[in-house]
Parts: structure tokens; sequence; C-alpha cells
């Protein structure tokens, strides 16, 4: 990578600059020692400093990542990103499978959503003064809601967490109870709030204390109707699939347990973070199921664009006029980035995206063809438990092999950490292959495929294909692959 001369043009020169007078530019430093004008120039800043980025993120940010990163083989260096496809230093293409946990839903880079900022940045204007209505804020809130049957008002946060702690405190102050219940293996954020709805132990460990909410399994409606006889219950959150190991919601469970909830004054709250704006072949994945209306609704990562972040909890006219009673409570939740003009105009330039290239429909139908050539290869491969999921959000589950072999091999892994085999699966696919993929969770045998919503034939094509040859290195016992595994092993056992 080469540097920009810092030392080039006129000031260097010993001429002036405009309107400076005799005056020579004022210089600055950089830690190389080379001066540079005064001023920000990013193009500059990152041809001189870009080639440190693990090791800013080693010395002043989480340690950690660098350091896991480097030891399965990802610290790479990546500089151009469009549609499904990132490019790293060498101009090796690299196919998304991740999207960024799932914010680039319509693609890195879509010219309609960046020409929508650079129009709302040169519009200057007058925005977040707090006290008047811009008309960003409603606009995008009505286009939402139409696609939103039985929600009627929308509050804008920031982030997926903070949608969630929005629709806590609602639910709570709507019900006047303080209780909320959450599904076992769920994940809602990790925020104080939404920490305390997580279903993952592990993400809990040291931030005790929580607030006294209480986890029951997906699907039972038994523990759900205990808990209910008790007249605490604010309300029950839930993803209709839920992102760790793609687990969907059983058949006319949400449904049932709506109807639980409203028996017992209680509300539904569906999280759809991952899950909404056309991820599972529908607008709301909770739509694919008839009757269920939830009281609250929590939408972020794709409606951002990719860009600006921005979320939304969407919700019954009756709790938010409850919530906002009268004027003195007029600012008892709100956030102080919430509804900026930049984030309004990246969700109005992504939904009309959604709408005008068809993205839902190709979620469904392109997310049906991997799905179908996936579950396909379970009768060949031993090793391949289950393939399941909707629309582009799929998860492909390995399973304890019958061969002695492959058997022992697994027995391996697993004694030492549970989920060993799916990253030994993840990384192959990224070193060989250029397809950047995610274990789904700790501890679990799971890959989630959640990629841009603009995948296209062939890239379901070249996904299959890469996968077959790494599936197939796996079932033949050697190889770097369980070399790696081998590695992986030691690593874990390390940290035991």
């Amino acid at each position: 990578m080469t540097s920009a001369d810092p030392t080039s043009g006129p000031a260097a020169e010993g001429g002036t600059a405009e309107g400076a007078g005799d005056a020579p530019a004022p210089q600055l430093t950089t830690p190389a020692g080379q001066a540079r004008p005064k001023g920000f120039d990013l193009a500059t800043l990152l041809a001189e400093r870009g080639g440190e980025r693990y090791e800013l993120y080693t010395k002043h940010m989480n340690h950690q990542l660098p350091r896991m990163l480097h030891t399965i083989g990802f610290d790479k260096f990546y500089e151009r990103a469009e549609g499904a496809h990132f490019w790293d230093a060498e101009g090796n293409d690299y196919l998304d499978m991740l999207a960024g946990f799932g914010v680039m839903g319509v693609g890195r880079h879509h010219p309609v959503v960046r020409k929508a900022l650079h129009d709302v940045l040169d519009a200057g204007l007058a925005d977040l003064t707090r006290f008047d209505c811009q008309p960003l804020p409603g606009l995008l809130a009505e286009k939402l809601l139409a696609h939103s049957p039985h929600l009627d008002r929308v509050f804008f946060g920031n982030s997926g967490t903070e949608a969630v702690e929005t629709a806590l405190k609602f639910a709570r102050y709507a019900t006047g109870r303080p209780r909320i219940l959450y599904c076992t293996r769920s994940f809602h954020g990790l925020t104080t709030g939404s920490l305390s709805v997580n279903g993952e132990t592990g993400f809990k460990d040291g931030f005790a204390p929580l607030l006294p909410d209480t986890a029951i399994e997906m699907g039972d409606l038994d523990a759900l109707a205990r808990e209910l006889k008790r007249g605490d219950v604010a309300a029950l959150i839930v993803e209709p699939i839920q992102g760790h190991g793609v687990w969907i919601t059983p058949p006319g469970w949400l449904r049932a347990a709506q109807e639980l909830l409203h028996k017992h004054k209680a509300l539904l709250i569906c999280d759809e973070v991952q899950t909404g704006l056309g991820r599972t072949g529908s607008f709301y994945a909770y739509q694919q199921e008839e009757g269920v209306e939830p009281d609250l609704v929590t939408v972020s990562k794709a409606l951002s664009g990719g860009y600006v972040p921005v979320s939304a909890t969407l919700g019954k006219d009756w709790i938010f006029k409850k919530v906002y009673s009268s004027m003195d409570r007029v600012l008892v939740h709100s956030a102080s980035f919430g509804s900026n003009a930049q984030a309004m105009a990246a969700g109005l330039a992504t939904l009309s995206v959604m709408e005008d290239e068809g993205i839902v429909e190709n979620s469904r139908r392109v997310g049906d063809l991997l799905r179908t050539r996936l579950a396909a290869l379970t009768d060949r491969y031993e090793l391949l438990k289950d393939v399941r999921g909707r629309g582009l959000m799929v998860g492909i589950e390995f399973g304890r092999p019958k061969s002695l072999g492959l058997r022992s091999r697994w027995t391996m892994l697993q004694a030492a950490r549970k989920g060993l085999f799916a990253q030994m699966v993840v990384v192959p696919l990224l070193q060989k292959h250029h397809i950047l993929t995610q274990v789904s969770g700790d501890h679990v045998e799971v890959i989630k495929l959640i990629p841009p919503l603009v995948v296209d034939e062939a890239d379901v094509d070249r996904f299959v294909t890469a996968f077959i040859d790494v599936m197939d290195d796996a079932h033949n016992g050697g190889g770097l692959m369980w070399d790696f595994g081998k590695t992986l092993v030691k690593q874990a056992v390390a940290n035991k």
C-alpha cells in the first residue's frame, strides 16, 4: 500500500494557501514523523495509516478481536465492497454470506441509498433542533407502517438493542406490570434491559444484577400459562426465528401465545431486528403465521441501508398514548440521535429499494433455492444433520457421524469445545473459497447464512459448490481441515 506524499502541493513548494497572505500553511506531524497540512483529509489518513488497522484495535480497542481473527486466519485487509461482494487488498473477490450480521439487507453501497445520503447532506436541513417536527421521520414512520398492518405508531432510535429497550419500557408502563418473559436461546441485545431477556447465559456472566425476567422454552404453552397466572407479566418477547441456531417457532405457537397473553392482559413483542425487512421471505417473519398481530415490533439492521445506525419500535396506538399521556410526559422516552435526518433518509431509500427491486420476493425465491440445494446434501454427508430456515436466513447444523473414523474425530472436538466442527467449516470457506460465513452461536454446531438480500442464483451456485468441496474434505478424514481442527482443540484446551 503506497502513501500519498504529504509534503507535495503549494505549501511544501513554498507557496501560500488561498487567503492566508504570506503565512505558510500550518503543519502537523504524523506518528511516522511526516509533515502534513493541517485539517482533516480522510483519503490521506487511510493511505497513511490504514495498514495499522489490527495494531490500532489491539492497542486501543477490544484486544481480543484481532487475536481471535489471527487465530482462525480471518485477519484480512478488505478494501472495498459492493452488493453481496467485497475485495481485499490484492483484489480477490469474496462472497458475503454474513451481511454485517444482517445489516446489509440491500447490499453494500447501494446507489439509491448512497444518493439519498448525499442529497440529505447537501440539503443542509435544520436537523435535531429538538423543538420542531421535521418531515423525514414522519414520512419514514408512514412508510414503515404501510408494511405493518395492526400497528399504528413508531419510535425511532439507533440500534436493535435500543429498540428492544423501548419495547420493554413501553410494555411495562402500558400494563403496569414488571416482568418480561423470553425464550431460552434468544438474543435481544446486550444493554442491561435487553440482556435481562437474553437466553444465552454466557452473555450475562459477570453483569448481574439484571431485571427479574423469566425464560421459558419456545413452543411451551404450559410454561407460558404458568407464568401468566402469577399476574405480574407485562409481555413475552420472542424472535419468530431465533438467530442463535436458526430455530423457527413451532407452527401455531405464536398465535396461541398471543391469545394466551391477551387473555391475561399481557403483550406480545416480536423482535424482528434480524428477521424483519424481508430477511425471511416476507416483510416480517411473524406475518408467515396467520392471525398473529403483535402489540410491539422491533426492527433495525437492514433499515439502515448499511450506512446509518437506526432502529424503530412499532406499536399499537393505545400503548403509545399511555406512555405519552400528557405534555408533561412528552420526553419521558427519547433518544438524542433518534430520528436524525441521515438515518431517516437511509431508511426511506432502503424501503424504496425494497419495493422497486422486489427484495422480499428475491429473498424468498433465492432462499428457497439455497435451502433446497443444501437440504439435498443431508443424505450425502453423515456430518450434515439438518438444513432449516426461511428466506435468506438459513441454518446448517452438523451432528455426530456414524462411521467409526469420523466419530472418533468428532468426539475429540466435542470434548474440547462444542462448536469447533462448525468453525472448521467456516475457516476453509473463507480461506480456500473466499466466502464469509459465521458460526451461529457459542457452543453451537450450526452455521448461519444471512447474506445480503440481493444475492442471486450464481451466488447460490458458488456457495453450494464450495460447501460440497469442504464437506468432501471433512469426510475424507484427513487433510488441512482436520489439521486445523487440532489447532482449535489446542486453543480450546488452553482457554480452559
